[in-house]
C-alpha cells in the first residue's frame, strides 16, 4: 500500500485597517542562509509576473467552480508552498509542479527558482514595522520517518521552513497540535484548518500568511452608514458602507475593460487595488486578467481627487479543496501513485492526498483613533477635474500587493459582503 502525504495549504487573515502590534514574525526571527544571498537569474520583477500569472490562472479556476460566490485566497501562499514541496520532488513530478506554477524550466534552472523564492520571502517579511507580514511553512512528520538532511537544510535556508515530529498514530492529538499551531500563527483567525486525519497520513505541510496593516488615510466610522449592495439587477442586500469624502488617491479609468481601478495605500510597503467593473462587465474583466493587465493598471494610476468613495465594510472567508483545481493547472502526478517525492525522506511511495486552502479577509474603517492621525492627502492638478464619485455597491475584485516586490499577496472577489 502506498504511503500518503496529506499536504495542507493555509492562508490567514488580512485586516487592513487595524494598527500593527509589535509581535515578532517568523521572518524577523530567522537567519537568512547564504544560499539565499547568492546571485539569482530570477529577478524580482520576473517572479512578480510569474506569481501574477499563477494568481490569475488560479482565480479563473476558482471563479469557474464557484460562480456568484465570494472568492478569497493567497496566491503567494499557495505558490510558495508548492515550490517548497518541489524541493523534495524529482523527475516528472518536479517538472509538473514548477511548470504548473508558470515557470519555464528551459529558461530558468530549478536552483534559481528556489533562490528567487528565498529572496522574495526575505523581502516580504522584512517589510517594516508599519505593515505586519508573517509567513512560513512547517512540515509535521510522522515520528517514525526521518527527513533527509539535505532537504531539511534547503527548506530552512530557502523557505524558512521547519519540521516537527508528530505522532500520527494518535490522529486526534496530531490534529489538535496542527490546528493549535495554525491558530497561533494566524492570531486566532483560522481555528480549525484540519477537520480530520485518516490513519494513512504521514505528513502535513502547513503554509500560512498573516497580513495586518492600517490605511494610510483611514475611513471615519462616523461616515459609515447602511446602504444597498446590488448582488445583481434584481437582488440587493443591506451592508455597512464606509465612505471617504474628498480623497486624493491613485486612480485609473480603464475604458478598454470598462472598469475603474482605485488604489488605497497602507502605512508601509503595501497597498490594495480595488477594481470595479461596470454593470454587466464582470465576466469580460475576469476573462481579460493577465499579468500585463495588472502591470498596465499600476503603470496608469495617477493621483485623482475622488469626491465620494464608498466601500463596504465586510469579513469574508473561504475553504477550498485544491486537488482538482491544481490538476486543471497541470499539477497531477503528485496526487497519484506515480508521484516521486523521494527527496523528502528517501521513500519513493509518498504522494499528496489532500490540499486544503482556507482564507479570511476583513475590511474595516480603522483599528484605533491613532490610525486616523496618519492620513496623508495629496493635492495638485486633480483639483480642476470634474467631480468623481465611485461606489463599490456591486460585485468587485481586489488584490493586496506588497510594494517592495510587486507580489500579489491576496486576491478576492466580493459578490456578497454579508456572506461569511
Amino acid at each position: 500500500m502506498a504511503l500518503r502525504v496529506t499536504f495542507v495549504l493555509l492562508v490567514a487573515a488580512f485586516c487592513p485597517a487595524v494598527l500593527c502590534q509589535q509581535n515578532g514574525t517568523l521572518g524577523k526571527e530567522t537567519t537568512v542562509q547564504e544560499e539565499q544571498n547568492n546571485e539569482t537569474k530570477v529577478d524580482s520583477l520576473t517572479l512578480a509576473s510569474i506569481n501574477t500569472d499563477f494568481a490569475f490562472s488560479l482565480y479563473k479556476q476558482l471563479a469557474l467552480k464557484n460562480p456568484d460566490k465570494n472568492i478569497v485566497f493567497s496566491p503567494f501562499s499557495i505558490i510558495t508552498a508548492l515550490a517548497f514541496l518541489s524541493l523534495g520532488a524529482s523527475i516528472n513530478t518536479l517538472e509538473e509542479i514548477l511548470e504548473g506554477l508558470k515557470f519555464n524550466l528551459t529558461e530558468t534552472p530549478e536552483g534559481d527558482i528556489h533562490r528567487g523564492f528565498g529572496h522574495l520571502l526575505h523581502m516580504i517579511i522584512q517589510s517594516g514595522d508599519q505593515v505586519q507580514v508573517s509567513t512560513g511553512s512547517t512540515m509535521f512528520v510522522e515520528k517514525s520517518l526521518r527527513i533527509l538532511t539535505e532537504f531539511r537544510k534547503k527548506a530552512r535556508a530557502l523557505y524558512q521552513a521547519e519540521a516537527s515530529s508528530t505522532d500520527f498514530q494518535k490522529p486526534h492529538e496530531a490534529k489538535k497540535l496542527i490546528n493549535d499551531y495554525v491558530s497561533k500563527k494566524t492570531h486566532g483567525k483560522i481555528k480549525e484548518l484540519i477537520s480530520d486525519l485518516d490513519d494513512q497520513t504521514l505528513m502535513v505541510l502547513v503554509n500560512y500568511i498573516y497580513f495586518k496593516g492600517k490605511w494610510e488615510t483611514p475611513f471615519s466610522p462616523d461616515f459609515t452608514f447602511e446602504s444597498d449592495f446590488y448582488l445583481d439587477n434584481k437582488r440587493t442586500v443591506k451592508v455597512p458602507m464606509m465612505e471617504h469624502r474628498i480623497l486624493t488617491t491613485p486612480y485609473f479609468r480603464d475604458e478598454e475593460l470598462s472598469c475603474s481601478v482605485v488604489q488605497l495605500k497602507y502605512t508601509g510597503n503595501a497597498s490594495t487595488l480595488f477594481i470595479l467593473p461596470d454593470e454587466g462587465r464582470m465576466q469580460q474583466l475576469e476573462d481579460s486578467l493577465q499579468p500585463e493587465t495588472l502591470r498596465r493598471w499600476k503603470d496608469s494610476l495617477r493621483p485623482r481627487m475622488i469626491d465620494k468613495l464608498q466601500l463596504p465594510k465586510f469579513s469574508i472567508s473561504t475553504d477550498y479543496s485544491m486537488e482538482g483545481i491544481l490538476s486543471q493547472l497541470g499539477i497531477k502526478e503528485v496526487f497519484s501513485s506515480q508521484a516521486d517525492l523521494s527527496g523528502i525522506t528517501g521513500e519513493k511511495d509518498l504522494r499528496v492526498s489532500k490540499v486544503v486552502h482556507k482564507a479570511v479577509l476583513d475590511v474595516a474603517e480603522t483599528g484605533t483613533e491613532a490610525a486616523a492621525a496618519t492620513g496623508v492627502r495629496i493635492v495638485g492638478s486633480a483639483l480642476i477635474m470634474n467631480p468623481l464619485e465611485i461606489q463599490f455597491n456591486r460585485p468587485f475584485l481586489l488584490t493586496i500587493i506588497d510594494s517592495s516586490t510587486q507580489i500579489p499577496l491576496f486576491m478576492a472577489k466580493v459578490t456578497n459582503p454579508n456572506e461569511n
